[in-house]
């Protein structure tokens, strides 16, 4: 559901169109774009550090899985029997919990994603209503 409304008449709003109601149509294109573009650099960069961490995430997973193999190949040349098991046990949990911080980090930039895509979508509508002349709430009668 939109802020535009057909005709004259006034309609009920959806939620977050109160404050754009009172603003003029151009001066809601420019907030608009405005908060467009304050959060656009900082979208980037968050997904830029979170492509970041999963990537270390990955070289670590892969890291803990080459260590793990490397202690059962120890301890199975060993004459000595040395209890390895423990230790292969700890790193088997911090590879678990790297695979869920992996999934976290994945399903959070996932969401940014879409959250950046909806806003430049709602900015290019706005424009798009403005540009057509359809009255915004609170914006003068023709």
């Amino acid at each position: 559901a939109g802020c535009a409304v057909k005709g004259r008449g006034y309609s009920t709003l959806p939620a977050g169109c109160a404050v754009m109601a009172a603003v003029p149509p151009a001066e809601a294109q420019i907030l608009s774009s405005g908060l467009l573009e304050l959060l656009r650099p900082a979208v980037r960069e968050v997904d830029q550090q979170v492509r970041g961490v999963r990537e270390s995430q990955l070289d670590l997973r892969q890291q803990i899985d080459n260590l793990a193999a490397e202690l059962c190949r120890i301890n199975e040349d060993q004459k000595m029997s040395l209890d390895l098991d423990p230790y292969v046990k700890k790193l088997l949990n911090a590879r678990r919990r790297v695979v869920l911080v992996n999934n976290i980090l994945q399903n959070a930039q996932e969401r940014l994603r879409r959250l950046n895509h909806n806003v430049a979508k709602e900015t290019a509508r706005r424009k798009a209503l403005l540009e057509s002349g359809i009255l915004l709430p609170g914006s003068p009668s023709k």
